[in-house]
Formats: C-alpha cells, sequence, structure tokens
C-alpha cells in the first residue's frame, strides 16, 4: 500500500512537472512567433522608410542647394539612409547564416576572429555587420527605424526648401548599370565646392584659395575633376588650368595669366615654401575678377595656404562603402534574388576597409561571373591576404598602402608560397615608363593569369571617370619580407595642361 501511495505521488510529481514544461514550451513558441511576426514588420517598416527616404535623398542630389544648412541636413539624411541599408543587409545576413546553407555562406570562427581585426582597424566597428554581443542587430534595428521615423517626420520642410532649388541639367542613366561611370556620393561635399566657385570674391576680391584635404585614394581629384566638369562651373570659368606643386616653383607664373575669369587647380605631393607659394599667388591676383584657386593635397600643412577654411575628405562610411560596392559588384542584377551572393559582398566589403581601387576591381570580374563558388573562392583568397598582412605587418593591406609600404599579396596565387610584394601604386597617364610585363590585377585575382618570376607591372585600375587616372603597381616575388622595411616608389612627374574653352 505504501508503495503505492509512493508511486502514485512520483506520478503526479511528474504529471505536474510535465504539465510546467509543456506549458512553458508552448509560452516559448509563441513569442518566439510574436518576435519572428514583430521582426517582420519592423524590416517592412525599415523597408518603406528607406524607399521614401532615398526618393527625397536622390532628388535633393539633383539640384543646386548653396543654403549649407540645407547641405547639412542632406548630408544627415544620406548617413541614415545607408546605415538603414546596412542593418537591411546584415538582418539578411544573420537569417541566411542560421539556415541550412550556413555552411556555405558563413565564416568560421577564425574568419570571425579576422574581421574583429578589422573592427579594430576600423574606427566605426560598431556599424560593422559582425556586431558584437553587447549590441545586438535589433539593437540596430531599433536605433535605426527611430532615425529615420523622426527624419521622415521632419522631412517636410526639407523637401520644400529643395524644390525650390534650380534643378541640374544631367543626362539620364541608370544607377545598377551606369554607376562604374560616374561619380558615387559626394554630393554634399561637391555642392559644398561649386558653391565656393560661384560665389563673389571678397574684398579686395583676390582668388580665394579653397584647400581640399584627404589621404590617398579617397577620390579628392576625382570630386574636383566632377566639379569642373559640370555646365554651370564651366559657363562661368572663362578657362580651367590645372598645375602641379613642381611647375608653379618652375614655372614662370607670370605664363599662367588668362584674361578672363580662370579657375585653377593645383595638385601638391610635397610641401611649398611659403616664398614660392606668395611669388605665385601675387600672380594670381592679377587673373581675372572672380577667379579661383582650389589646392589638392594629403598633406595637411598645405592646407594653411587657403583663404577660407580647408575642405576635409574622408573615406566613405563602411555602410556606405559596402552599397557602393554591392552596387558594381551586382550591375543590373538584383541583388534580392541572389542572397548569398550579397552575404559575400557584406563581408568582403568589410575585409576590403574601404579600399576604392580593390573595390572596382574585384566589382569587376564579379560582374563577369556571378557564381557563389567563384565569388567565396575569391572572399577566401582576400581573406587570407589580410591575415598574412595583420600577421607579419600587424596593419591592413589598405593602411600599407596609404602609408607608401608594401604589401604581400601571396595568398592571391595559389601556386606559390613566396612572397609576393606590392609595391605602393602610382598614377600614369596613358602611356606607361617602364618596359616591364604587365598583369591586371582583376586576372592575378580572379586566377586567370599566372604572374611572371620576374619583377612585373600590375595594373590595378583604370578609372571610367576624370581624370581618367591609371593606378599601376610594381611587384615582384622575393625572399622573407622585412617588417620594418619600407619601399617607396619615386611618383612620375605630371604634366600641366589647360582645359581652355
Amino acid at each position: 500500500q505504501k508503495k503505492r501511495e509512493e508511486i502514485l505521488k512520483m506520478e503526479m510529481v511528474v504529471s505536474a512537472i510535465a504539465g510546467d514544461l509543456v506549458n512553458r514550451f508552448i509560452s516559448f513558441l509563441i513569442k518566439k512567433h510574436e518576435s519572428h511576426a514583430n521582426l517582420e514588420k519592423k524590416v517592412e517598416r525599415l523597408q518603406q522608410l528607406l524607399r521614401r527616404v532615398h526618393m527625397v535623398v536622390e532628388e535633393a542630389e539633383g539640384r543646386y542647394i548653396t543654403n549649407s544648412r540645407l547641405l547639412l541636413e542632406l548630408k544627415r539624411l544620406v548617413d541614415a539612409m545607408y546605415q538603414g541599408y546596412h542593418v537591411l543587409d546584415t538582418i539578411k545576413y544573420r537569417v541566411l547564416c542560421s539556415s541550412s546553407e550556413e555552411k556555405e555562406v558563413s565564416s568560421s570562427s577564425n574568419a570571425l576572429s579576422l574581421v574583429n581585426s578589422i573592427n579594430c582597424f576600423r574606427t566605426n566597428s560598431i556599424n560593422c555587420f559582425h556586431t558584437t554581443r553587447s549590441t545586438t542587430i535589433f539593437d540596430h534595428l531599433e536605433s535605426s527605424l527611430e532615425n529615420l521615423e523622426t527624419m521622415v517626420s521632419n522631412m517636410k520642410e526639407f523637401v520644400f526648401l529643395v524644390g525650390g532649388c534650380e534643378r541640374m541639367s544631367r543626362s539620364p542613366y541608370d544607377t545598377y548599370l551606369y554607376t562604374d561611370n560616374f561619380m558615387f556620393g559626394r554630393q554634399v561635399e561637391k555642392q559644398q565646392i561649386m558653391s565656393v566657385l560661384l560665389q563673389e570674391n571678397i574684398p579686395p576680391f583676390a582668388p580665394t584659395v579653397l584647400p581640399i584635404i584627404s589621404t590617398n585614394r579617397v577620390g579628392k581629384k576625382t570630386l574636383v575633376a566632377h566639379v569642373c566638369n559640370n555646365d554651370r562651373v564651366q559657363s562661368h570659368f572663362s578657362s580651367i588650368l590645372r598645375l602641379n606643386g613642381e611647375s608653379i616653383c618652375k614655372t614662370e607664373h607670370g605664363a599662367f595669366i588668362q584674361a578672363g575669369r580662370t579657375l585653377v587647380v593645383v595638385e601638391f605631393t610635397s610641401d611649398i615654401d611659403d616664398e614660392s607659394w606668395q611669388k605665385f599667388y601675387s600672380s594670381a591676383k592679377r587673373m581675372g575678377k572672380g577667379s579661383k584657386i582650389i589646392v589638392i593635397s594629403r598633406i595637411e600643412n598645405v592646407s594653411r595656404l587657403g583663404t577660407i577654411r580647408p575642405m576635409h575628405i574622408n573615406s566613405l562610411s563602411l555602410e556606405e562603402y559596402s552599397y557602393l560596392f554591392k552596387v558594381l559588384a551586382f550591375g543590373s542584377t538584383n541583388p534580392e534574388d541572389h542572397p548569398q551572393l550579397s552575404a559575400v559582398a557584406s563581408e568582403l566589403a568589410v575585409l576590403m576597409g574601404g579600399s576604392l581601387v580593390v573595390a572596382n576591381v574585384c566589382a569587376d570580374i564579379f560582374r563577369k561571373n556571378q557564381n557563389v563558388q567563384f565569388w567565396q573562392r575569391i572572399l577566401n583568397k582576400y581573406r587570407n591576404v589580410v591575415a598574412n598582412n595583420l600577421s607579419v605587418f600587424r596593419e591592413h593591406p589598405k593602411l600599407l598602402m596609404e602609408r607608401d609600404r608594401q604589401v604581400d599579396i601571396a595568398k592571391l596565387v595559389s601556386s606559390t608560397s613566396a612572397p609576393l610584394r606590392l609595391m605602393p601604386p602610382h598614377c600614369e597617364d596613358d602611356d606607361s615608363v617602364r618596359d616591364l610585363p604587365k598583369v591586371r590585377f582583376g586576372d592575378l585575382i580572379a586566377g586567370s593569369v599566372v604572374p611572371p618570376k620576374e619583377e612585373f607591372e600590375l595594373v590595378a585600375w583604370e578609372s571610367r571617370i576624370p581624370p581618367y587616372k591609371k593606378y599601376v603597381n610594381v611587384a615582384k616575388f622575393s625572399g622573407e619580407v622585412n617588417v620594418s622595411e619600407r619601399a617607396v616608389l619615386p611618383s612620375k612627374k605630371r604634366r600641366r595642361f589647360n582645359q581652355n574653352k
């Protein structure tokens, strides 16, 4: 009888525990379903807001905006828009990685560790698509939604004021098809430069000098060339003259004097002494009324030459850079139809560290071969290149290039274990001054060519937009790389040329 009572009690306890577990499990499923449904609603709302904001941004970028406050608001809208797109891509990446295809598109734990190292390289690591545990993707989604909701609710006045600005005349083009032939982004900076150029000079009416400062290869010369090609700028100046720092020190300063209103663009690869600059500027004062001077350099000290506040051009944010890379890589293909390719592109955008040259090279070969295995192979190659340089040099390849250091790209070539040193790039015009074998960087990455054993020229990228520069590196196989070694390629003297009407 006692045993039966004990068994009965045990059955009641087990039944109670089982019932509690079942209730908890059902509650968990309900909460999970509600959470999933809530997430879908928020993602759908984010997409709606992005469509509205993108429409307004595109319209604003096609107007001449001279009001500094409007430009500041446009900058905020653009930043919020790309942040929203980045959060959207992150959510899709996470969903894909949690699916049965995780092995094909997600990184191993070593890759995640590498991306965390890249995060340290990029100061804005919290915005990376690999978020930390303390800050989840849901936090980013909430933040992005709140930010966009606020902007959209206050956008009526902005839209009204922008509608009163004169519309730019430009040829229509499809963004997905022709972005590689047009300058991407920088619309706020472009408008700010144009505003300076089209204003009258302040008394005593000497030429205004606008310094534009940035690190190497972030697009400052492309930005200035894009401004100079604008119809309104070209009609405002009777001539546009391009010089370099060396030429203004050696040329008779009176030789460049033009009778009418002139725009002079001067690029400095090294600093200039005050005496030489004052001689040049004194001659420039004899140019026509309303003339302007733009100074381009990566040297911060050159900003002292300006008569107004210098403009600093920063690298694209990760969100904007990732968006650009996907537009270039997919071309006319819709990324929504290829989630695996989109996930690979998201990770590669982080690994590339903001390099515009590498982005254009990889995007070019991706457009020609939109195969998941091919994209994944390129991702693995570049991941190994970054990991190797972080291990040997303790720096990302992009930083090494910015500091005129060598980069080891041997991991791009599967047929060798010897270091393949890539020298800092230099810009050339159409002709080459070196009689070396030439290899295209895209062909090397794709594995369609075998690099020569001797020294060779690696044609990294030929720009399709003004100023149509060709970026060329010298590469060679060698022994062990000395971490402290610096190899600086002598820059080619640039020619001076005029662009007269």
